[in-house]
């Protein structure tokens, strides 16, 4: 509180982290007249907007480039660069911790529990990992892309959110063989007029720009009506990268306060957030069922009643049992989850596993 209110300081760096004191510091720093730089992803996630209107009333900065993507320079160009363009889709890898583990997973065959221990022991991941490997920390950074590209109030809470926690071995090496990789995704999209978020492992095409994105890395894939498509790679985490972003900020915050001029948000507006249950997608899903006659037609079944087709599906026998792997045409998210539902409901079936969306043409 004593920076904020130094009149010697001009320009307030937030890197405390957390909602509060932040919040009501980077509110007071703008109010004082003082442009702003943080790092806070959790603060700007939750309170963004409101933290945008006090900036854009006082008149000042308000830049969080470190917030996401670490060093990438990301935030800059879709507030700038694309300020014209109609952007339909940001669509990245945004945590490295999850990125690390999966590409363990993949590369070397391990357990979700040896990746991430191995994660944990070179410091990609927190003795608490739940922040990373449940989604939370994507989370927050897809509200904070969805509100820059689309305009829109989002909070963390808007994001439907599935971690990495229950992908498998086997699902790692059912994609493979099928010519995807699983990652942990960040999406925002425009679908029909309305904005739709959300954070969930994905299979993607082996040819995919992101499929290359490996361990720690980050990478976001950003789709606009006439720019076309666009990647953004780099560190997405560590202490210099974040400062290298932190300094830019810091420059542009001082060559601003100079001129008198400063680059604002905007006002987001407040608009309907699409939920996930309205959305369509291919879907790979895996089950355990007994092995014995009639089974495949009592599955087969279940996925027909509630209009889901089928696009391909293996089985792999495991002794008095075998196990089912579906990929699907795409279909509603609503009737794919009234599917898992009724296949849960059959004596026949054992055990629904892992339900992953997938990207790419059918």
């Amino acid at each position: 509180a004593d920076v904020v209110k130094d009149p010697d300081v001009e320009i307030v760096v937030e890197l405390i982290g957390g909602l509060e004191p932040a919040r009501e510091l980077v509110l007071d720093a703008l109010a004082a007249g003082k442009p702003v730089v943080t790092g806070n992803k959790e603060l700007l996630a939750t309170a963004g907007a409101e933290l945008f209107d006090a900036a854009g009333k006082a008149g000042v900065d308000l830049l969080f480039e470190a917030a996401v993507g670490g060093g990438i320079p990301l935030i800059r160009p879709l507030r700038e660069s694309l300020a014209g363009e109609r952007v339909e889709r940001v669509m990245g890898i945004v945590n490295g911790t999850t990125n690390y583990i999966l590409t363990r997973m993949t590369e070397a065959g391990a357990s979700y529990q040896e990746a991430l221990a191995e994660a944990q022991q070179l410091g990609y991941a927190e003795a608490d990992p739940t922040a990373d490997v449940e989604g939370h920390d994507a989370a927050a950074k897809a509200a904070i892309l969805a509100g820059i590209a689309f305009g829109v109030k989002v909070t963390d809470a808007d994001v439907h959110r599935e971690g990495v926690s229950g992908v498998t071995a086997t699902d790692i090496a059912y994609a493979g063989r099928l010519g995807y990789l699983v990652k942990l995704l960040a999406i925002a999209e425009m679908v029909d007029g309305e904005v739709a978020v959300r954070v969930h492992p994905v299979m993607i095409p082996r040819e995919h720009p992101l499929a290359a994105v490996r361990e720690s890395f980050n990478a976001v894939f950003v789709e606009g009506a006439a720019v076309g498509e666009l990647m953004f790679y780099g560190r997405g985490a560590g202490g210099r990268p974040s400062a290298s972003a932190v300094l830019g900020d810091l420059i542009d915050a001082a060559v601003n306060l100079r001129r008198g001029a400063h680059a604002p948000i905007g006002t987001l507006a407040s608009a309907r957030l699409r939920p996930i249950d309205e959305l369509s997608s291919q879907f790979y899903l895996s089950i355990e069922v007994a092995d014995r006659p009639g089974v495949l037609a009592a599955v087969a079944g279940v996925f027909g009643e509630h209009d889901v087709s089928i696009r391909s599906m293996e089985q792999v026998g495991l002794g008095d049992e075998a196990e089912l792997v579906f990929i699907t045409h795409t279909a509603a998210e609503r009737a794919m989850q009234a599917t898992i539902a009724g296949l849960d409901a059959l004596e026949v079936v054992d055990r629904v596993g892992s339900l992953i969306r997938v990207v790419g043409p059918e």
